[in-house]
């Protein structure tokens, strides 16, 4: 892997990555995660953890082994209920005794169209949902967390998971898997919502932070120009998948096949549940009609 520019790519090593800001890589690298979840720890006294990670008792370790002996783990915070960010939270809580805040459970924050493709029994693309991810504390957008000498603003920017949540701290915003430098976002139905994630976008744009940190990969120096990028992408596939659309209706397995013919066979699955949630988009635009209904085995025709 590249070392990722910035951060310490070792797991278990505590870097300060901004005044009042640390982050331990977790030891879980993978396609998905580059060299593995970012933990990030703030304060001086009281401290807030964002993403404990995975279910993994060295990164447990690690985190307790970082609180010096005048300081106290407060507050766990939780982006979103990914396998790879919210598992531990529950360990963490039971050895400081601090609680778990998140906007919601792990199908909290869907939209009325996941909810019903949910309910047909579409199940995400294997990303790792914690289906057992409970929160102590709902925390709604806008809500204020605070300890000794630091404070905490709720985001919701759901997109890449419903319950997703960034944490604006000074000028500075934990931006999850919403935001990174090293990758475009997974979007993938019914967890993930292409129409939250590109409305996500536009409202953080029209944020002033300086600095993202995310949940993987090194800080993003420039955030409006990320955003710009990840929005334009997003609007090139869609380009993509209507002109692939003229050609005749076609199911999302049939236009990954044709829109992405340098993709191994072993991706088309993952590309197939992209273009889905593209299809979703397009269909609630009502540039785009699902027949019969709107399913994953549906046909798509244009307008």
């Amino acid at each position: 892997m590249q070392n990722q520019t910035g951060l310490d790519p070792r797991p278990g090593h505590p870097q300060e990555v901004a005044p009042d800001v640390r982050c331990i890589l977790a030891p879980n690298p993978s396609p998905m995660t580059l060299h593995g979840t970012n933990t990030y720890i703030i304060g001086g006294t009281d401290l807030a953890v964002i993403d404990p990670g995975p279910d993994h008792a060295d990164h447990l370790k690690a985190i307790l082994a970082a609180v010096g002996p005048h300081q106290q783990i407060t507050h766990i915070l939780v982006t979103h209920a990914h396998v790879d960010h919210s598992p531990l939270s529950r360990a963490l809580s039971q050895a400081t005794g601090a609680p778990v805040l998140a906007f919601g459970d792990a199908v909290a924050g869907r939209s009325p169209v996941m909810q019903q493709l949910a309910a047909q029994g579409l199940a995400g693309g294997g990303e790792g949902v914690d289906r057992d991810f409970v929160p102590d504390q709902c925390l709604p957008h806008g809500a204020i967390v605070s300890g000794s000498g630091w404070t905490l603003e709720a985001v919701w920017t759901p997109g890449h998971f419903g319950n997703h949540l960034c944490f604006g701290f000074n000028d500075i915003l934990f931006s999850g898997d919403l935001v990174m430098g090293w990758a475009s976002s997974l979007v993938s139905p019914p967890d993930g919502d292409l129409s939250d994630f590109m409305a996500s976008c536009i409202a953080l744009r029209r944020r002033n932070d300086r600095l993202y940190l995310s949940g993987h990969g090194a800080p993003v120096n420039d955030p409006r120009a990320r955003l710009d990028w990840l929005i334009a992408h997003r609007r090139r596939r869609e380009a993509d998948i209507l002109r692939a659309l003229a050609e005749g209706p076609a199911t999302a397995e049939t236009l990954a096949r044709r829109i992405y013919t340098d993709t191994a066979a072993l991706l088309l699955p993952a590309a197939a549940r992209n273009v889905f949630a593209h299809l979703i988009d397009l269909a609630g635009k009502s540039t785009v009609r699902a027949e019969p209904e709107m399913s994953w085995h549906a046909r798509f025709h244009l307008g």
